[in-house]
């Protein structure tokens, strides 16, 4: 199965780098929104293709992306307020000359270039083609019929967007990823609670992104504005609440009906075989855009709002899982009540408290519901391509809430995790929700 979705995947690229193929011929006129779209499903494409490219730094990239996308229709449109200010750390964006002619898709073209160019700049060759062969292709039909000097200044300013938002991108904290996240020093706390290894990888003998936490948040005043309190106390007992969370664990997953195994599988967004559970989240924004025929106002209000979001959320759930540091089901299983229990998902290389799949989750479902509206049913088609059948809710907390148990039917999470991860969610969220995108 994993051999045959990654030659999927690098055949999907492939189509992607050549002309009048797959995501870059989707479309043959395409307004601003719909070109904005295009730029974001190669993106998705590119996570699953980066090895770099681990939950937290895919969360980053789409940030960044969101930010750019907005700018660049903020700095030309009265109707939009800036992020700047509002954002930390960021400052005045470059501005359109006053009296002077644009185009809207240029702009957006020329900056979703410019910062796809940069977040993905260390994808393969033929990620890189890839991108290469949608600017130009975009450019071509962005740019047909306009005159040149409009052409040239709408190109110019949408790179100079682009250029102030990945500046102000290379002071957070999170801009350079060495050895794929995995310190080459890092000492293991001791305790029979804490975190150990659970792969017999070299490399994952030590928690992947340690110091994600404290890096520089976009909406949330730091990464620890949403605090969680403590799991249950680490204990052998077999009467204490911590044995009793892990006996649900290793009960769930010998007796999993087959659509709990299906929700575990959907929701796995294993790196490098998909877009990442922050990818799987943002797939699921576009998708309902597409749907509404969201215009490029409503369209890059949202992907900035869930970009944030998702950052944000990765940068609270690591700050908590290095803060509690607590030891994965499988550790405590084997050691405690069977040491041949298999988990049917691979544990992460990380503390588990809280789940980070939890935590994001919740994130989304608050942006996505203050956008769309409570009980907004919809189908999520994420990895038909990959042989996994979509999968409908009745609203996007639903989905929050089955993403979580996923996290207990694949055997990596207590239930303390997940429900606390949709609690830090949703706290994430609401920063995003206050905003001003509007004036």
């Amino acid at each position: 199965m994993r051999v045959s979705r990654r030659l999927a995947l690098g055949l999907g690229l492939a189509a992607l780098a050549s002309s009048g193929h797959g995501v870059v011929a989707a479309e043959k006129s395409r307004p601003p929104e719909a070109v904005l779209r295009t730029w974001y499903k190669l993106v998705l494409e590119l996570v699953r293709h980066t090895a770099t490219y681990s939950p937290p730094v895919a969360s980053r990239a789409f940030a960044y992306l969101g930010v750019t996308a907005f700018e660049s229709a903020a700095s030309g449109n009265p109707e939009l307020r800036s992020l700047q200010g509002q954002l930390n750390g960021l400052t005045a964006v470059p501005q359109r000359e006053a009296g002077a002619q644009y185009d809207e898709g240029v702009i957006v073209n020329a900056a979703m270039t410019a910062a796809v160019a940069s977040l993905f700049g260390n994808t393969g060759p033929t990620g890189q083609r890839a991108m290469g062969a949608l600017g130009a292709k975009l450019a071509a039909e962005v740019s047909a019929g306009l005159a040149p000097e409009v052409m040239m200044r709408s190109e110019a300013h949408g790179k100079a967007i682009a250029d102030h938002v990945i500046a102000w991108s290379a002071s957070d904290g999170g801009a350079v990823i060495e050895n794929m996240g995995f310190p080459y020093e890092y000492t293991l706390t001791a305790g029979p609670g804490r975190w150990v290894p659970t792969s017999p990888i070299k490399q994952q003998q030590v928690p992947l992104l340690p110091g994600w936490g404290n890096n520089r948040t976009f909406a949330m005043r730091d990464g620890a504005a949403c605090p969680l309190p403590p799991p249950p106390a680490y204990s052998e007992d077999v009467s204490s609440a911590f044995y009793k969370e892990a006996f649900e664990v290793y009960e769930t997953v010998k007796t999993l009906t087959p659509e709990q195994r299906a929700i575990a599988r959907f929701w796995s967004d294993d790196p490098m075989l998909s877009p990442t559970p922050p990818g799987h989240w943002l797939a699921i924004a576009l998708s309902v855009l597409e749907t509404e025929k969201a215009d490029l106002e409503r369209s890059v209000d949202l992907l900035a709002r869930i970009g944030v979001t998702l950052a944000d959320a990765f940068i609270a759930c690591w700050k908590s899982k290095f803060e509690f540091d607590l030891l994965r089901p499988i550790t405590y299983i084997r050691r405690v009540i069977d040491p041949k229990w298999e988990a049917i998902l691979i544990t992460p290389p990380f503390p588990e408290y809280p789940s980070g799949h939890s935590t994001q989750s919740g994130a989304a479902a608050t942006v996505l519901t203050a956008f769309f509206g409570e009980n907004f049913a919809f189908v999520d088609t994420t990895h038909e391509r990959d042989g996994l059948k979509p999968r409908s809710f009745s609203s996007f907390w639903a989905a929050a809430d089955e993403a979580g148990l996923s996290r207990l039917y694949g055997g990596i999470h207590f239930r303390a995790a997940i429900e606390r991860g949709l609690e830090q969610g949703r706290c994430v969220g609401a920063a995003s929700n206050a905003l001003q995108t509007r004036v």
